[in-house]
């Protein structure tokens, strides 16, 4: 049989905790001490140990006490949880999101997605910055930031990856025609390379062979730009050789404008993620864009594990 008094005293005995006593507990529930005491008195006698020492000016955690209240607070926070969530899947969302993305994956991949959340939700204003540079979630207060990465540095930030692809080196046939077709990574150093400055070792490219076989070349930096699509445009002018994730260049290599290098090597992959500041209460603008950006975006990208926002 269901114990239903199994959270009888629980928010109140956390209450007095966090208050530091019986009276500031009172206060704060808009109870008397003595129903606040009673509280506390009926809860030890059903779990069959005292949680608190007593005294006239002050109260302190039992050892029992202290590992019960732990347990509370965890309950307590997962109940809120609960209740937000029901809250947010019901609520239409209004207000503002924020959004950092850079600019050639937020033009190409993410314009329907920002149409369609915004044709849906006309209660949403989007706050919208286009950029590459490092972005303080939390300080600047954005809701939700999208960046292309190998490797995610350490965060207390939620990541969820929306889109995968690989990294590739290519050049125009009439680069190759006019300076030679690179056989081999390290025949690069003999060669203009246009480098993204935003990477922390920009000028070192590594290449994995099918043996397992590493090369790492640093490369003649023709030009340097923390711009991809400023560089793509000179590269398909033919002024020489550029290391891109392949969404940029996908166009450009089904026509034929782009000749990709290395086929033969193993390609590392670059993942795109969206971060975001807690996985707790999170709010339904944030959560009904998910909802959209998996429809449109994530679900198509084939070579993606779909995780569970």
């Amino acid at each position: 049989m269901a114990n239903n008094k199994l959270f009888d005293g629980i928010t109140v005995f956390v209450q007095v905790v966090k208050c530091g006593g019986f009276g500031a507990a009172a206060e704060v529930t808009g109870h008397s001490n003595s129903y606040v005491s009673k509280e506390i008195t009926k809860l030890e006698s059903r779990l069959g140990v005292r949680l608190l020492n007593r005294t006239t000016r002050s109260i302190a955690l039992t050892p029992e006490g202290k590992t019960y209240y732990q347990e509370c607070v965890q309950l307590i926070s997962d109940a809120e949880q609960a209740i937000a969530e029901i809250t947010q899947s019901t609520v239409e969302p209004k207000g503002t999101l924020k959004v950092s993305c850079p600019v050639w994956f937020g033009k190409h991949y993410l314009a329907d997605v920002f149409t369609t959340y915004l044709s849906r939700y006309p209660e949403v204003t989007l706050d919208l910055d286009m950029s590459d540079k490092p972005i303080d979630v939390i300080a600047d207060g954005y809701d939700l930031v999208i960046r292309a990465t190998a490797k995610l540095d350490d965060s207390s930030l939620i990541c969820k990856r929306i889109y995968r692809s690989r990294i590739c080196t290519v050049a125009t046939k009439q680069y190759l025609k006019d300076h030679g077709y690179p056989q081999h990574p390290s025949e690069l150093s003999a060669h203009s390379c246009f480098c993204y400055t935003n990477l922390k070792k920009f000028n070192m490219w590594e290449y994995l062979d099918k043996a397992g076989n590493k090369t790492l070349v640093e490369v003649q930096q023709r030009v340097l730009s923390n711009n991809t699509e400023m560089s793509l445009e000179l590269v398909t002018k033919g002024l020489g050789i550029i290391r891109v994730p392949e969404f940029y260049i996908e166009t450009q290599l089904q026509s034929g404008d782009l000749t990709l290098l290395f086929d033969d090597y193993i390609f590392p992959e670059i993942d795109v993620y969206a971060l975001y500041p807690t996985r707790k209460h999170v709010t339904s603008k944030v959560r009904f864009f998910f909802e959209v950006l998996d429809k449109l975006l994530i679900n198509n990208n084939k070579s993606l594990d779909h995780d569970v926002f």
